[in-house]
C-alpha cells in the first residue's frame, strides 16, 4: 500500500465530507421521489456541470476507443449500478445505517484488489481486516438474515452489493492514469456515460414526469447539492486520490464517510442506530486499521524507540 502525504489525506478527508452528505441528500429525496430518477437527475446535473468546466479550462475527452470504454466501464461501475443500489436501499433502511454498510468497500476491495492486480495483494495483516470486517457486517445484519428475507433485510444486501461494485471500480479506474487521463475528464467521462445509461432508464421504468415537475423546492435544492457537491467536485478529489495514492488508500474513505452521514440522519433527519450497527461498525473500524496498517507499524516503531 502506497503511502500518503498531508495533502493527500486532507482531499480523503474532504472527500468523506462530501460522499457523507450524498448519503443524507438521498434521504431527504427518497420522501419524494423515486430511486432511478434521483440517479439520473444526480448524474444529469453533475454531468452538466463537469462538461462545463471542461469547456471553461479547454480540456477536451480523448474520443478514443480505449478511453470511452474506461469512462462506459467506471461510470457503470462507480456511478449508475452502485448509486441505484444505495438509492434503493435506502428507501429500505436509514442514510447513517447505509453509511455503515458502504464502509464495506475496502473490504471487498482488499479481496478484488488481491485477484486483479500485481501491486496490492493480500497481507497477513489484510486478511486478519477482511475477517474482522465481515464479523462487524454479520453483527450488524443480525438475526434477521435467519428469519426471511425484511425490507430492512433487503436494503441492506443492495448496499452491500453497491460496496462490492465500487471495490471493482477501484480496481478499474486505475487504467485512467495508465491512458493520461487527467482527474477533471476522467471524472466528466465517467458521469457523462453514467447519466447516459441511467436516464433512459428512468424514464421508461418510473415514467416520473409529474413527480419531477411537483418536486418541492427543497428536493431541488437537495438534488444540486448532491450532484455539485457530492458527486461533481467529488469525483475529481476522487481520480485525484486515486492517482497518486492507489486504489485500497482510496477505498479508505468508506471508513470516514459514516461519521457525517450518521450526525446527519441523526440530528436533521431523527435517525437512530441500533448497538448492534455500532458495536459492528467497531469491528470494521477495527478491520480498516489492520488493512491500513500505519497504526500498528507506528505502535511498533515506537515499541523499538522504546526498548
Amino acid at each position: 500500500m502506497k503511502a500518503m502525504g498531508l495533502a493527500e489525506w486532507a482531499m480523503l478527508v474532504t472527500l468523506s465530507v462530501l460522499w457523507g452528505g450524498s448519503f443524507f441528500f438521498i434521504g431527504v429525496l427518497v420522501k419524494v421521489l423515486p430511486p432511478l430518477t434521483i440517479v439520473a437527475l444526480r448524474l444529469l446535473i453533475a454531468a452538466a456541470v463537469l462538461l462545463l468546466v471542461l469547456k471553461l479550462t479547454g480540456r477536451r475527452v480523448p474520443v478514443s476507443g480505449p478511453v470511452i470504454l474506461a469512462c462506459l466501464g467506471m461510470g457503470l461501475l462507480n456511478n449508475a449500478l452502485p448509486f441505484s443500489l444505495i438509492v434503493w436501499g435506502q428507501t429500505r433502511i436509514e442514510s447513517g445505517l447505509a453509511s455503515v454498510f458502504n464502509a464495506t468497500t475496502p473490504l471487498f476491495g482488499v479481496v478484488v484488489a488481491h485477484f486483479l492486480t500485481r501491486d496490492e495483494k493480500m497481507s497477513v495483516n489484510r486478511l486478519a481486516g477482511v475477517v474482522s470486517g465481515f464479523a462487524g457486517v454479520a453483527i450488524m445484519i443480525g438475526a434477521s438474515a435467519f428469519s426471511g428475507l425484511t425490507n430492512s433485510l433487503e436494503g441492506e444486501v443492495a448496499v452491500l452489493g453497491a460496496a462490492l461494485s465500487y471495490a471493482f471500480a477501484g480496481v478499474f479506474g486505475r487504467r485512467f492514469r495508465r491512458l493520461g487521463v487527467d482527474p477533471v475528464t476522467a471524472a466528466a467521462g465517467q458521469i457523462t456515460a453514467a447519466a447516459i445509461i441511467m436516464l433512459p432508464l428512468a424514464m421508461v421504468i418510473e415514467r416520473p414526469f409529474a413527480l419531477i415537475a411537483g418536486a418541492p423546492p427543497f428536493a431541488w435544492a437537495a438534488l444540486a447539492a448532491m450532484a455539485v457537491f457530492s458527486t461533481a467536485f467529488a469525483y475529481v478529489l476522487y481520480f485525484r486520490i486515486l492517482s497518486s495514492a492507489g486504489a485500497t488508500n482510496i477505498m479508505l474513505v468508506t471508513f470516514l464517510v459514516p461519521v457525517s452521514a450518521i450526525l446527519l440522519g441523526v440530528f436533521v433527519l431523527g435517525e437512530h442506530l441500533a448497538p448492534r450497527h455500532f458495536f459492528g461498525m467497531g469491528l470494521i473500524a477495527i478491520g480498516l486499521a489492520a488493512i491500513d496498517g500505519r497504526l500498528f507499524r507506528c505502535r511498533i516503531g515506537r515499541s523499538k524507540r522504546a526498548g
